[in-house]
């Protein structure tokens, strides 16, 4: 069936690291080249705008009260997306010009929790250009910790596109069992994953999803480079002396609901990866195993899911 088929794009680039406008621009320009190739969606890295805290590992982010991780983080809130301002403004109208939809991973300064504290985000814009959900990242992984906020389950939803049902789960939150059981719930059949970059993140826990669910899975990472780290960034010198040539390899791949490579993990090189999936081999995968369906007992094992936005105010006029 026509309607069956999705083509689907991975963005594997590096970021203009620490730059928010930069890299919008540098995202609107591959939905444009996905939007020439014809694809439904196109995906983007963790943490993409304006990139990953990888200053943290390489500056003895620890530190407490330290001068130059305060300067650091300052540059990098100023760089946080604010989506209620309009930062995005310019990749959903790229979206809706092109009829495409995005996954875009960014840091987000959150007005509605003070305006200060940021949170890692994967935000889903759909074909018409609207913000359909914004997932706050559930846990940040060890170093994280010491730059992003915690975030809710208010972004754990799902989106139809064609014969798909689209979710998606930032970086380690993938090998949280509870928060991919929500999306399998809600009819998820093609499970994006976003990351900041690394063959050692996506090359099993890819196929591993694929297998459980019986979906196809998107790993779609960034790239790092000792050249990303320019002038304009506080403390550019000391966090260019300890970052490797290549120090986030991509590895971004795509695997059927068989848990077979369609695309094998990329490494080492920005590119748009292209390919049509078929909704066709989701259906003949759930035949003998459906999470959610006939595979699962909901009289013995249930999920409860709370999705209310959290906020530390609660203002009654």
């Amino acid at each position: 069936m026509a309607n069956d088929i999705l083509k689907v794009g991975l963005a594997q680039i590096a970021p203009i690291w620490l730059n928010k406008q930069e890299t919008t621009k540098k995202v609107a320009e591959y939905i444009t080249k996905a939007g020439e190739q014809g694809c439904d969606l196109v995906t983007f890295g963790e943490a993409f705008i304006p990139g990953y805290p990888f200053w943290i590992e390489l500056t003895n982010g620890s530190k407490f009260n330290s001068k130059i991780q305060k300067e650091i983080h300052s540059h990098y809130v100023k760089n946080a997306v604010r989506i209620e301002d309009g930062d995005l403004d310019l990749i959903r109208k790229t979206c809706k010009k092109n009829k495409i939809a995005s996954i875009v991973g960014c840091i987000e300064l959150a007005k509605d929790r003070g305006n200060h504290s940021v949170y890692c985000s994967l935000v889903y814009i759909n074909k018409n250009g609207k913000i359909k959900s914004v997932h706050r990242k559930l846990v940040p992984t060890y170093e994280e910790r010491l730059s992003w906020s915690p975030g809710d389950g208010h972004g754990l939803r799902v989106h139809k596109l064609g014969a798909f049902t689209v979710g998606g789960l930032n970086c380690w939150e993938n090998w949280m069992p509870m928060s991919r059981t929500a999306l399998y719930g809600m009819g998820e059949d093609l499970h994006v994953a976003i990351w900041p970059g690394g063959y050692h993140n996506t090359h099993d826990l890819t196929k591993f999803i694929a297998k459980e669910s019986r979906s196809y899975v998107i790993s779609v990472s960034g790239l790092f480079r000792k050249e990303d780290v320019t002038p304009d960034i506080p403390h550019w010198e000391l966090i260019k002396e300890n970052v490797k040539d290549m120090h986030s390899n991509g590895g971004s791949c795509l695997v059927g609901p068989d848990g077979e490579f369609i695309i094998e993990p990329l490494v080492d090189k920005e590119e748009l990866l292209v390919v049509e999936i078929n909704h066709e081999r989701v259906r003949e995968e759930r035949h003998n195993y459906d999470p959610a369906g006939h595979y699962s007992r909901p009289d013995i094992t249930k999920l409860t899911v709370n999705r209310e936005r959290q906020n530390i105010l609660d203002i009654k006029d």
